[in-house]
């Protein structure tokens, strides 16, 4: 042992202000240099395939104004192979039919639903992204590799129609959709009578989009082709195109019945976009339609946590994915909140790994955005992410410990799983934190790679594990 003969003062004054920054007493702080546990020899980390607990992720493949414009499905095409080997099971498109803005059009100002790039109208043959026959090969490679497409679908509003007199708003209006008014395929065409008000409805809606433009699915001829005749939308995306799925845009301006009808016709896996961050809200809608949602009430405390208010313990509030689990689709970008001006609509890139981290190991069905995964700083920890996702993110949530930088969950695995410990911290210096765990006289490791530190559990099943400043730790036993 090296003998001290003297320490400086300001010595003392750096450790008192370290510790001072700590939420927490228990909390030990700068522990780089503890590599003081005995490994055997024989330790090696398990072999994350041997675990498959037959969890999946989503691809959100695209992201506001792809480029380069007409050759998107092919881009797509390119890469299914590489997200089907790294754990992906469905990716989800835009809007694949004609829209007003023809080829610059992320297909949400819908004209022609039966157009996918093979009638010339608004400019162009091609959409924004490409030929009919570019998606049908697209929708063909991805099922070679095993992975579902998920249709875009916007149901509420109409745009690009040509000019008539509507006696319901006594004035001209954009509802004229036929084959020379920006419905070149002939199918679905629409006059003033299918959009509200009309003969039949007087209710008008309220919608930020297309007042004028907004269908009427109490109309017969709407729903007939929308979703129940042979050749609706619903049936034609399903059986001649081949999509597996469906994503519904902007539910908030239909009602609900719409979704049910839809999905109780065609089926399929379906995910709605209501943007609403009360759980309470969601699990309504789920109960009325069947349809899964996008788990805002998760992205929007995932967002106060770590950026708007700097406070984990905002993570034990009530969120979807606690009661809904099979219907919460989680996710920590998408294609508007990434364009959003507004800054309590999205996850700082310095807090996005985290986020991930916390979507990948809790209950719920992730979806990973596209601009996210292509970042070079985050490709591979969200690959690594999704490999423990698909493999030990299983069993019960307990929370072991939260306060306003840590957060540590544990999920309890079961019989052949020994589940994980997600450690999160937000703090500017590394923390360790005796927890208990199911593992007894285990050695234990990081499996995302951001810790070398290897611990021991003892007899009761107590372990000091770690994460590093500002980042996170999975936690799970070597063999």
């Amino acid at each position: 042992m090296k003998k001290i003969t003297s320490i400086p003062l300001l010595y003392f004054l750096i450790l008192a202000l370290i510790f001072s920054c700590s939420s927490d007493d228990d909390a030990v702080l700068d522990s780089d240099d503890d590599n003081d546990v005995e490994q055997p020899e024989t330790v090696s980390a398990l072999n994350l395939s041997d675990y498959d607990n037959g969890s999946r992720v989503m691809m959100q493949a695209f992201y506001w104004d792809v480029e380069p414009r007409f050759e998107w499905w092919n881009t797509i095409a390119e890469q299914v192979s590489d997200w089907s080997a790294n754990g992906i099971d469905r990716i989800w498109l835009p809007p694949a039919s004609k829209g007003q803005s023809g080829g610059y059009s992320m297909g949400y100002d819908p004209s022609d639903y039966f157009d996918f790039g093979e009638y010339n109208q608004h400019s162009t043959i091609p959409t924004r992204f490409g030929t009919r026959e570019d998606l049908e090969s697209l929708i063909v490679e991805a099922h070679e590799n095993n992975l579902q497409v998920i249709a875009d679908i916007v149901l509420n509003h109409n745009s690009g129609g040509g000019l008539e007199y509507n006696p319901y708003r006594e004035r001209d209006t954009y509802t004229l959709f036929d084959e020379t008014h920006g419905n070149a395929s002939g199918m679905f065409n629409r006059n003033y009578e299918d959009f509200y008000p009309n003969s039949v409805s007087e209710y008008d809606p309220p919608s930020l989009f297309y007042q004028e433009t907004n269908l009427d699915h109490h109309r017969e001829r709407v729903k007939d082709w929308l979703w129940k005749d042979e050749n609706s939308v619903a049936k034609y995306y399903k059986n001649v195109m081949e999509f597996d799925g469906w994503r519904f845009d902007y539910v908030l301006g239909f009602e609900p019945f719409v979704i049910k009808n839809w999905l109780d016709e065609v089926g399929g896996f379906a995910v709605s976009e209501l943007w609403d961050g009360n759980p309470d809200v969601l699990r309504k809608f789920i109960d009325e339609t069947g349809s899964s949602v996008f788990d805002f009430s998760t992205f929007y405390k995932l967002e106060e946590a770590f950026d708007r208010n700097d406070d984990l313990q905002i993570l034990e509030n009530d969120m979807l994915w606690k009661t809904n689990a099979d219907k919460a689709v989680t996710f920590t970008a998408n294609h508007d909140t990434e364009k959003d001006d507004d800054e309590n609509n999205v996850i700082a890139a310095e807090n996005k790994l985290k986020a991930y981290a916390y979507i990948l190991t809790h209950p719920g069905y992730p979806c990973i955005f596209y601009s996210d995964y292509k970042n070079e700083a985050f490709q591979q920890p969200i690959q690594q992410l999704i490999k423990i996702h698909n493999s030990l993110a299983i069993g019960d949530v307990t929370i072991l410990h939260v306060d306003d930088d840590e957060y540590i969950m544990k999920r309890n695995g079961n019989a052949e799983n020994p589940g994980l410990i997600l450690y999160i911290n937000t703090s500017a210096n590394n923390k360790r934190r005796i927890v208990a765990s199911d593992w007894e006289n285990m050695v234990l490791m990081d499996y995302t790679g951001n810790s070398a530190f290897q611990p021991k559990s003892e007899n009761s099943g107590n372990v000091s594990i770690e994460a590093p400043a500002n980042s996170y730790a999975v936690w799970s036993i070597m063999k």
